[in-house]
């Protein structure tokens, strides 16, 4: 199985992939922020708000899909599942929480059928709809299957909160397919920090010794009294020892048995320095959120760190396993499991999400393999998706120029401008792009576009366009003349850039313009990750 990007509803490919197939789920679904979230892009000239765009509303509505979809659990889900869904409904309505339990409970049934006996899934949700997720989930897994409700303290409260307290923290269910489940218990343990010890450790670990290592003394003797074997003198005291009586002379030579005075029971040294630290419980407080200055921020409103991803890789997908985010947002769990050398499918339905998700992992790991599927590949396929939704179309053809998306296309009037990069020639200058995915295209659009560049003081403008030019836009372009660089003054620039969708496709078309930046203004690069990963490619 190679790694694939896929884009779509996560519950349509869900159902193209095999049976037990994923080692690892995470999910983040997204609800009930109250409001939508928008992507905001890099903008060198700090005018953030005309450089952001709706990416998805995450209100969710009881309508025409969720009404199809609870039918289709009452038909063909488990009894119990099916009984469960209907019980919620009855009690809360139909309504806004009961149309996403209903759309998540349809694609944890899917999800379930593509984890292996000892997969784990970690679903991640804030506690307005975690305790109904938690029925769901025991209901579709098993209530002997739920292992963990992890709290993540995601911030430290904000502002003075007057009639409550304040709301700091998300919840990571984690549930397991079977009781037989990979869990690595070496990479859930926390690093003693001798440095900074908490005030538990250093009560347990209160001596020192003379090269200043800290240290308990802590119990030989046997749980089980019924040991012959293990019943010996030592010291003068006749006990149920832990270790046989030739370990355990060999350990007092070592300095490592205390007797701390005749006649006491004899006890073990235990360093500090030599533990591999303390388990994990299930309140994640030392890892911090993305804040607004961190190298990994990409300025997606819902993007986790990758230490938290990192640690449920580590600790619940063995290293030849596979991992699936059908929700995979910005990426970061796909990033993590480039980062841990795991396998991944990553889903999500918006093009957006997708071209981001690419760039981030392209940034990051340049020998990176993976395949992007659902996207356009030929002419016929980018024509069907401007039929069926102008917005994605417009989003998956700016990608094609690494443009970015310009406001909010559904909240009334832009001008014309879809798209807009900016570039660096001896100074901030900028593109406006207009995108067409209809078939009627003429030289009035190029006029228009002529216009808009010069109203917005931009220096190129680019149309891309799914239909064949007519001559008449292209000497309409021709007329615009070239943009001239000082830094470049042998080379020629055109004004006015007329590009296909299937010359762009096919490599024989590109925007050209000087840009010293390389990029850099148009979004925010992942880090290159230290060591270049290579993920072996196997057939799906």
């Amino acid at each position: 199985m190679s790694n694939k990007l896929f884009f779509g509803d996560c519950l349509d490919v869900m159902k193209t992939l095999p049976e037990e197939c994923c080692d690892l789920i995470y999910l983040d679904p997204p609800f009930n922020s109250n409001s939508t979230y928008n992507l905001l892009f890099s903008s060198p000239t700090g005018d953030q708000a005309r450089a952001q765009i709706e990416a998805f509303d995450d209100t969710w509505h009881w309508g025409a899909q969720s009404a199809r979809e609870f039918k289709d659990i009452q038909k063909t889900a488990p009894t119990d599942v099916s009984n469960m869904l209907v019980s919620l409904v009855d009690f809360l309505g139909t309504n806004d929480i009961t149309a996403y339990l209903t759309m998540m409970t349809n694609r944890l049934l899917e999800i379930r059928r593509l984890m292996k006996e000892s997969a784990s899934i970690y679903l991640h949700c804030d506690p307005s709809a975690s305790h109904y997720l938690k029925v769901i989930l025991d209901g579709i897994f098993g209530a002997e299957n739920f292992r963990n409700e992890i709290v993540w303290r995601r911030n430290a409260a904000k502002g003075q909160q007057t009639t409550r307290f304040a709301s700091n923290h998300d919840i990571i269910l984690f549930y397991t397919k079977s009781s037989d489940y990979y869990f690595n218990t070496d990479k859930a343990l926390s690093p003693y920090d001798l440095e900074n010890l908490d005030e538990k450790t250093l009560s347990q670990y209160n001596k020192i010794d003379e090269d200043g290592r800290r240290y308990q003394l802590t119990s030989l003797l046997n749980p089980n009294p019924n040991r012959p074997n293990l019943t010996y003198e030592f010291l003068g005291i006749e006990r149920v020892w832990r270790w046989t009586k030739e370990r355990m002379e060999e350990a007092y030579s070592q300095g490592l048995v205390v007797q701390t005075k005749p006649g006491t029971v004899p006890r073990y040294k235990r360093y500090l320095d030599e533990q591999r630290g303390r388990l994990f419980d299930d309140l994640w407080t030392d890892i911090q959120p993305i804040h607004s200055k961190s190298v990994e921020r990409l300025g997606y409103p819902t993007q986790k760190p990758i230490e938290l991803l990192d640690r449920i890789i580590e600790v619940s997908c063995p290293e030849d396993g596979c991992i699936l985010d059908p929700f995979c947002g910005c990426g970061t769990s796909v990033y993590s499991a480039q980062k841990n050398k795991r396998e991944w499918m990553g889903i999500d339905i918006t093009h957006l999400a997708v071209s981001l998700i690419e760039r981030r992992l392209r940034d990051a790991f340049p020998d990176s393999k993976f395949e992007t599927l659902g996207t356009p590949k030929d002419y016929e396929s980018a024509a069907n998706l401007a039929e069926r939704d102008k917005y994605q179309f417009q989003w998956w053809s700016l990608s094609l120029i690494g443009a970015q998306p310009y406001k909010d296309k559904k909240k009334g009037a832009d001008g014309g401008i879809d798209g807009q990069i900016f570039f660096d020639d001896d100074g901030i200058r900028k593109i406006l792009v207009s995108v067409k995915g209809g078939m009627n295209v003429s030289v009035a659009m190029i006029r228009d576009l002529i216009g808009t560049i010069r109203n917005n003081k931009a220096d190129i403008g680019i149309f891309l366009t799914l239909a064949k030019p007519t001559k008449p836009m292209i000497v309409e372009a021709l007329n615009a003349g070239f943009y001239e660089s000082e830094l470049f003054p042998n080379k020629e620039f055109p004004r006015i850039q007329i590009l296909s969708i299937e010359g762009l496709m096919n490599g024989t078309e590109r925007a050209v313009y000087p840009d010293l930046s390389q990029g850099g203004y148009n979004f925010k690069k992942a880090q290159k990750e230290s060591e270049s990963l290579t993920q072996k490619t196997l057939e799906l």
